[in-house]
């Protein structure tokens, strides 16, 4: 089950702010998501999944039909359970 990801433009903006280790951790995380999605990430509220890397959380929206995992937020963890 490999699953495409795809970045909302605040993700992809909020991801080319970050320090490029940062960048990099979350970038190799979200990898290791597509290929095994549910190993990785954990149901949030509603129709949200999340994942963790450090102390960022990716909130994370699945298209089960299409196999997509749209990247909807990604944020520091004080943050983003604050939306």
């Amino acid at each position: 089950m490999n699953y495409s990801v795809s970045l909302d433009k605040s993700a992809q903006d909020f991801l080319d702010k970050l320090p490029k280790n940062t960048a990099l951790r979350i970038i190799n995380k979200l990898e290791q998501v597509k290929a095994n999605p549910f190993h990785y990430i954990e149901h949030y509220e509603g129709q949200y999944y999340k994942s963790r890397v450090g102390d960022y959380r990716i909130l994370i929206d699945i298209d089960f039909q299409k196999e997509i995992l749209w990247i909807r937020i990604i944020d520091k963890r004080g943050r983003i359970y604050k939306r």
